[in-house]
């Protein structure tokens, strides 16, 4: 998520700076785990699309770190070309992850990002507990199991069916990794304040859903394929856009919140931007290189950035690389920080 985590103090994900494994990835979780980190200051740790590394990639330009989604067998495929085909693809996506959901009342679903892949990240809220749920690639299992053994000894679990194993970080933090089903598999993770007992009688209120359900679960907040339109036209309300802006791809990034979503749109918006202010420069075409800085700097008053302004970071980097590509110095790390396709 653009920022949901540098992950709660153990980052999962393995592409969150360039594509880490093994004892790299360990290394990184273990450096962010010593701290369970605030909710406000995850949400400015993470990024719903994007971003490779802003502090460490990029440390002159930001003090953010960024991850960026890895390609998939999708990248090599013919890009569909209408809303309907991106939203069929989005389905197809989720419908190769085993969708869970909490079967018991007062859970909120308060985090969604990705599942246009074989990735993608869930979180449920219900007072002082969090259980957020990570899919990942099936090949990716066999690292991430070697490096959850440095956590603890594996106690043998099940969630619906599916048998994996419980990892445990100290007394009121847990894991679950279940074993792949099919091309991905799921990781479940706890924050809050949790014991062992509760987690162990929560996992057996965690059931797979077909898809049109767990669609139908997300709250209203949460951008679902068939609301993305309307979440695309209310996100680019007084953006200027770059030439050639693909507004139909913006279907094709998958389930999402609010903050996630609003990253996407940015990220392609400005990724355009400062592509175009290279090419002018290089062809020598001050008008429109004026045109793409002039675009560039009035993303200061664009209202998508400014509403997710108040949740996390992403909105601070976008502007510090846009005012810097306006400035003539576009930053060499942008595509990495920002989150570009």
């Amino acid at each position: 998520m653009i920022d949901d985590r540098l992950h709660d103090a153990d980052p999962y994900r393995p592409e969150i700076i360039g594509q880490l494994d093994g004892a790299d990835q360990t290394l990184l979780e273990e450096i962010m785990s010593a701290d369970r980190m605030p909710a406000p200051w995850r949400r400015r740790l993470i990024a719903p699309i994007a971003a490779a590394a802003a502090l460490i990639g990029v440390l002159a330009v930001s003090a953010v770190i960024r991850h960026q989604r890895p390609e998939t067998h999708e990248a090599d495929r013919p890009a569909p070309t209408t809303g309907a085909d991106w939203n069929a693809l989005v389905l197809r996506a989720a419908e190769q992850n085993p969708r869970l959901l909490i079967q018991e009342p007062g859970w909120k679903i308060t985090t969604v990002y990705g599942f246009t892949e074989n990735s993608g990240t869930m979180r449920f809220t219900k007072g002082d507990h969090d259980l957020e749920i990570n899919w990942y690639p099936a090949k990716e299992y066999p690292g991430y199991y070697a490096d959850r053994l440095d956590v603890s000894k594996p106690e043998p679990g099940k969630v619906d069916g599916i048998d994996g194993n419980i990892f445990t970080y100290d007394a009121s933090d847990f894991a679950m990794q279940l074993k792949p089903n099919g091309d991905t598999f799921a990781e479940l993770r706890t924050g809050g304040k949790w014991t062992r007992s509760a987690f162990d009688q929560e996992l057996t209120r965690i059931k797979r859903v077909d898809v049109q359900t767990w669609l139908a679960a997300m709250p209203p907040e949460i951008v679902t394929p068939g609301r993305a339109d309307e979440a695309a036209a209310k996100a680019l309300e007084g953006v200027p856009l770059p030439p050639k802006f693909d507004r139909a791809a913006l279907n094709a990034v998958g389930t999402n919140d609010q903050y996630q979503f609003g990253a996407a749109v940015a990220a392609r918006v400005g990724c355009g931007w400062i592509e175009e202010w290279q090419r002018a420069k290089q062809a020598g075409d001050q008008v429109a290189l004026e045109k793409a800085a002039d675009a560039l700097r009035s993303s200061h008053q664009w209202k998508v950035l400014q509403r997710m302004d108040k949740d996390g970071d992403y909105p601070e980097v976008f502007w510090e690389m846009a005012d810097q590509t306006a400035a003539g110095k576009p930053p060499a790390g942008y595509r990495g920080a920002l989150g570009c396709p």
